[in-house]
């Protein structure tokens, strides 16, 4: 929406949020206390925010005046009933239609920007036709395709956009309004329409697809591992096939983020529902490899330790499930800490990024142990050098540039011996590591 507001001065654009502190968060005074870090998103904001951009709790007045409306809530797993644990749940969705029911008195054009199971479409349509005043309403489906850590880059200058309406007249009026917004700055070629359950899928897809291919490197990591070879020569080698190309097969301790693993678990449970069990099964294994990467990390770090960390320390750098942002939603730093946990180890947390509030925030979330062990077991630094003093071991979680530019011999002084380094994002330099005098283990090597 910031991005919206910068490059169509003509548009009024207002996000709206029931949430209070979340919406004075992104009115604080000074841009650079916006609640998303984002590399660029505090100037956009800044730029726009005032003049044509602004974000509110009044949501019935926003619906009321607006003839375009993106929903952008969140559909998380379901941790619930039928479905639990794959299905997506859609209940802030149709909260929001039905908010939108109600409240519209004026013809509007209503844009899915969450990511959906498909279909979903459907559900809102019949919602807002069968509670509203009369009103007209077109659905339109805008999945987001950006990545975070670059979002304001790829908003910037997207690969694609893609926009799927359904096929009678109005809708592709619909259709083309929303391809009119983003012509303002989009070349139309990058454009794609599609049908609304295409659109949908799509962006399942894209996910699913990114997916497998880091959970591919991975499985091939642990195979490196036993007979000797380099994963990073393997996904050099293979990179360079112009079928093939060089993103996403960085080995690493798996992938995190809010949307891999709940859209791949979405598209298992939507073939479940069609009786297609070799699809789900086949989609299915994506996750389970990447599972399988993180408790194969923090297993490694407690034989290595010589089958016990229980009361050793263990520095982590890196909360945040990949650099440049502070989002922290299925980071594996998460699950290999509460592996550890599980083992009694200490861990001392260092993210440049991440509040000490979150740390704990996603460790209670798992319901693994009670809070009041966690904040035993767990301390949040603000100085990497802090967090490392006296430990046994450091794991990296994060691919943050800074730790690549640390005193590594100052580290190693400070630190027990053997002093390990378990590289879980193939960041630092494990020769210039390992003259020093550390113990390293970078994954698929």
């Amino acid at each position: 929406m910031a991005v919206i507001a910068q490059k169509c001065p003509h548009i009024k654009v207002t996000v709206v949020d029931l949430n209070e502190a979340r919406i004075a968060a992104w009115n604080d005074p000074d841009t650079e206390n916006i609640p998303v870090y984002e590399p660029g998103l505090s100037t956009v904001v800044a730029e726009a925010r005032g003049r044509n951009l602004f974000f509110s709790t009044e949501v019935d007045k926003a619906i009321d005046e607006a003839e375009m409306i993106f929903i952008s809530v969140n559909t998380p797993t379901k941790t619930y009933g039928t479905g639990k644990g794959m299905a997506a749940d859609l209940k802030y969705i149709e909260l929001c239609a039905r908010q939108i029911a109600r409240v519209a008195k004026d013809d509007k054009i209503v844009v899915e920007k969450s990511t959906l199971p498909v279909r979903t479409a459907e559900a809102v349509k019949n919602i807002l036709q069968n509670t509203g005043n009369g009103v007209n309403y077109q659905i339109l489906s805008n999945p987001e395709f950006l990545a975070e850590g670059t979002a304001v880059e790829d908003l910037h200058a997207p690969d694609r956009v893609l926009i799927g309406g359904d096929t009678t007249p109005e809708g592709q009026e619909a259709l083309n309004a929303l391809v009119e917004v983003y012509a303002n700055w989009v070349p139309r070629e990058r454009i794609l329409t599609t049908n609304l359950w295409s659109s949908e899928l799509s962006k399942l897809t894209a996910n699913a697809f990114l997916a497998q291919r880091v959970s591919s490197i991975n499985a091939l990591s642990e195979l490196c591992e036993r007979t000797g070879a380099d994963v990073t020569e393997v996904a050099r080698s293979i990179g360079t096939d112009s079928r093939i190309g060089p993103k996403f097969l960085k080995a690493s301790v798996g992938f995190g983020g809010s949307c891999f693993q709940k859209d791949i678990l979405n598209l298992v449970y939507i073939a479940r529902s069609y009786g297609l069990k070799e699809v789900a099964d086949y989609w299915e294994q994506v996750i389970i490899m990447n599972d399988h990467q993180k408790s194969r990390f923090a297993n490694n770090i407690v034989k290595t330790l010589y089958n016990t960390v229980s009361g050793k320390k263990i520095a982590f750098l890196g909360w945040a499930f990949k650099k440049d942002t502070n989002d922290t939603r299925e980071s594996a730093a998460i699950y290999v800490a509460d592996a550890l946990l599980n083992e009694e180890a200490g861990i001392a947390v260092y993210d440049p990024k991440v509040p000490e509030s979150q740390v704990f925030f996603d460790l209670d979330y798992l319901g693994t142990r009670s809070p009041e062990k966690n904040k035993q077991l767990v301390t949040n630094f603000t100085d990497p050098y802090e967090a490392c003093k006296d430990a046994h071991a450091i794991a990296i979680l994060t691919e943050w540039d800074e730790f690549k530019t640390y005193d590594w011999q100052r580290i190693f002084d400070n630190m027990k011996k053997p002093a390990f380094v378990f590289d879980g994002r193939s960041i630092v330099d494990s020769a210039a590591l390992t003259d020093i005098g550390f113990k390293v283990y970078t994954i698929g090597k």
